[in-house]
């Protein structure tokens, strides 16, 4: 379970960006997350970060979407305000994911599904912009 999480949250950032149909803006975002998993007794509760985006991290959406050099992304697909990908993760924290984003002016909307040892899991995922970073 430990290692779900851990690779789940590895790829946290992963629809954070992959953003291009309406081009992702450099600067402070915010990303809140929340996991599902079929069977658990309990909601997991959202998890809230702030990253900040340079103009060469949103120039290249495949560097954006994993910074793992263990996940290769695949199938990477645009069309208007929508981007969907596959991704597949080797080594310790192998797993496939599928996922789309929705993008508005200075947010987006994911969802992303994953499968790692045996367990699946759906991650909804929300960014804002926040402004410039400090």
């Amino acid at each position: 379970m430990r290692k779900v999480l851990f690779a789940a949250l590895a790829v946290l950032l992963v629809p954070a960006v992959s953003l291009a149909a309406e081009a992702m803006r450099d600067g402070l975002w915010e990303v809140t997350t929340q996991m599902e998993m079929p069977g658990m007794p309990m909601k997991m509760p959202p998890t809230v970060m702030k990253h900040c985006y340079t103009k060469s991290d949103v120039a290249d959406q495949k560097k954006i979407i994993s910074r793992d050099k263990n996940c290769t992304v695949t199938d990477l697909k645009t069309s208007a305000n929508k981007v969907s990908w596959k991704m597949k993760c080797t080594g310790e924290h192998a797993a496939t994911m599928t996922g789309e984003t929705v993008f508005g002016s200075d947010s987006y909307a994911s969802v992303m599904k994953m499968k790692s040892q045996g367990q699946d899991m759906t991650m909804k995922i929300k960014g804002k912009r926040l402004g410039n970073c400090k």
